[in-house]
């Protein structure tokens, strides 16, 4: 046997006796990956059926709202929050209730499922939406320094124009005139060009130069 072929049968005996040492680890791990890669497959074929249950609650949540079923809308919004609470169905669930109780001229009903939704938004986006309404109804409501705080509660850069715009109309509730103007003047310059709510921020500023004015 030349030195060549005896180093090669050297090596592969090596190889075979490793292998006879570590076949239990090897087989436990191989068994373990597939059991891994079965498990996260599992994982998320669970997870995308959630979803598709959850987005089917809100459409019967949504077809109850067409039919101004409020019993339904609540029951529906019940289970989503229940069962669903993972999900962004849910939050907007809540938010669908809020949006009904301003409706129905009941703001003081709409805190309740805006503070769900802001304590459930798993998204940044979903929680700042939650908070600006919330801080509308709590204007609606009389408590202008509360719609404060809960806009200061806000990350900064959400829904910037209509945050200050909202502030402004607080701050003027509060009678902070110079204070509501320079809100006003933040929403204008937050707005792009063109957008509708811009020409009523316009007006609530000429109101408020109007007002100064009469008060000179």
């Amino acid at each position: 046997m030349a030195f060549e072929d005896y180093d090669d049968y050297e090596k592969s005996e090596h190889v075979v006796q490793w292998l006879r040492e570590n076949a239990t680890a090897i087989v436990s791990g191989i068994v373990l990956g597939l059991l891994l890669i079965f498990g996260i497959h599992q994982w998320r074929t669970h997870q995308a059926t959630h979803r598709a249950e959850a987005a089917t609650q809100y459409q019967q949540l949504m077809q109850a709202v067409n039919a101004d079923n409020q019993k339904a809308v609540d029951a529906a919004a019940a289970s989503l929050k229940d069962q669903y609470k993972d999900t962004p169905f849910a939050v907007f669930a809540a938010l669908q209730q809020a949006d009904l109780a301003v409706a129905a001229g009941k703001p003081a009903d709409a805190e309740m499922p805006l503070k769900w939704a802001q304590a459930h938004a798993g998204d940044d986006s979903l929680k700042a939406l939650a908070q600006l309404r919330l801080a509308r109804v709590k204007l609606a409501a009389g408590q202008a320094d509360a719609a404060i705080k809960t806009l200061d509660a806000m990350p900064k850069g959400s829904f910037a124009g209509q945050a200050d715009e909202l502030r402004g109309d607080a701050l003027l509730a509060l009678k902070r005139r110079d204070e509501a103007r320079k809100a006003y003047q933040d929403a204008l310059a937050a707005y792009d060009e063109g957008a509708p709510p811009r020409q009523l921020v316009q007006l609530k500023l000429d109101n408020l130069a109007q007002a100064g004015k009469r008060d000179s």
